[in-house]
């Protein structure tokens, strides 16, 4: 296996297979700069969320914040002294004003918002402490002194003076955060008046450090659908256990979206069900890259894992207009190529899960025969610069196009727990050495 510096030495654009090594574009020491800048070497990302918004006739009414507090827990895969934090209001139709915002080490597990005493920070933006957002914007914190260990907890508390529809949100977090009233970003327990499962205009955190960052572009599995809440099950935060278990100072930035596709946006049918849901599934991997992939701190590695949404959603939260061919899926991956090797980062191809008799009806013949030609390609085509074959290592021995009965949370389509450990398990480590 070639060590790093001898990928850096590799002309762009060369292909080699995962069993003889990784091509690494001539680019990859890009992002350079100052401290001020997100993307220079020192900051790497350790926490990300990406945005969706929120459908137009939601099953329940949407949330609304005003003189309140949502406090976020995030789970941090690498470690700093200090950090700073993205916020955002990519999808507000107004100015998203922010009232206060402080950051602290989480105290405790599972459920736990409680925060370490002595620990709490101010999070200022331009040496302000009392910010708005314009519409269809992020902002970047200053720098934040805190030590935070790898694989540690961070509380962040957002307080929103005005009322504040919540139009911009992770809205799947598998992780329990909670509304309280008033301003009490400060308060070491609060008293929730509701709890949610989602990030609300949180969108990234980066601690200094010399390290890299490997982001994981994918749908509701790398997201982490069917895990458990509040244990940090998904597959990339099981991944980060194992990288620093093996002494690699490697940050994650999980980009799954639940519903996520590669080649469309939500588009369901008029007076659907899906209408109620599918503003979640968010904007397209092609669509979104830009913004979830490079942008990222620090950001060496990419992990696509994304199709089986292409393959499934038309016909059942989708029109039959948008139904996909192989080919069309590889010309979407070959873009994600293209674009992360003009970035330099070296990427990686995850191969799709089997999902023979899902209970959501995405399995046909068809799509068995489209998945079969993208995932050949994936292995051998030699485009990507490596392969995490996570097809043979989540297929049932007795029948490889079901999902093993023993990943399998129920629906034969996403992994349960054991099943994240399998997918972190299939990640060779010595890529990101």
């Amino acid at each position: 296996m070639p060590t790093r510096r001898e990928l850096l030495a590799l002309t762009s654009g060369a292909a080699v297979t995962a069993a003889t090594g990784l091509a690494v574009p001539t680019s990859a020491s890009a992002h350079q700069g100052d401290d001020g800048d997100w993307t220079v070497p020192g900051w790497i990302a350790t926490w990300a969320a990406a945005p969706t918004t929120v459908p137009p006739n939601p099953p329940s009414a949407p949330t609304v914040l005003a003189n309140q507090t949502v406090r976020h827990v995030v789970h941090c895969s690498a470690g700093g002294d200090e950090i700073r934090i993205r916020v955002t209001n990519e999808f507000g139709q107004g100015p998203l004003r922010l009232g206060a915002v402080r950051v602290a080490l989480r105290q405790g597990d599972g459920a736990s918002t409680a925060i370490v005493p002595g620990s709490d920070r101010r999070v200022t933006f331009g040496n302000r402490a009392e910010v708005t957002l314009p519409a269809g914007s992020p902002l970047l914190s200053d720098p934040v002194r805190l030590r935070v260990p790898p694989g540690g907890d961070l509380a962040i508390s957002l307080y929103l003076p005005a009322r504040t529809p919540a139009t911009t949100l992770a809205a799947f977090a598998f992780q329990d955060n909670v509304i309280a009233d008033g301003d009490v970003t400060a308060a070491r327990t609060v008293t929730p008046v509701a709890t949610i499962g989602q990030y609300l205009f949180l969108s990234g955190v980066a601690v200094r450090d010399r390290g890299a960052a490997i982001v994981t572009l994918g749908d509701s599995i790398t997201n982490g659908a069917n895990t458990q809440n509040n244990l940090n099950h998904r597959w990339p935060d099981l991944l980060g256990a194992r990288l620093r278990s093996a002494g690699l100072r490697r940050g994650i930035a999980n980009v799954g979206i639940s519903g996520n596709r590669l080649l469309h946006d939500p588009n369901p049918a008029p007076g659907s069900d899906a209408e109620t849901f599918a503003a979640y599934f968010g904007h397209s991997g092609l669509r979104r890259f830009d913004r979830d992939v490079i942008a990222q701190p620090g950001a060496e590695y990419l992990i696509v894992l994304l199709g089986v949404n292409d393959l499934g959603h038309p016909g059942t939260v989708a029109p039959l207009s948008e139904v996909v061919s192989a080919d069309d899926l590889i010309g979407g991956h070959r873009q994600l190529i293209a674009r992360a090797h003009a970035a330099g980062l070296v990427a990686l191809g995850g191969t799709i899960l089997p999902f023979k008799g899902d209970t959501l009806g995405f399995y046909t013949e068809a799509n068995e025969r489209k998945r079969e030609v993208l995932n050949r390609w994936i292995r051998s085509g030699g485009e990507y610069d490596g392969v995490i074959d996570f097809d043979r290592a989540m297929g049932d021995p007795a029948d490889p196009l079901r999902l093993n009965p023993a990943y399998d949370s129920g629906d034969h389509l996403h992994p349960n727990d054991a099943g994240m450990a399998a997918m972190a398990a299939a990640v060779p480590l010595r890529v990101f050495k």
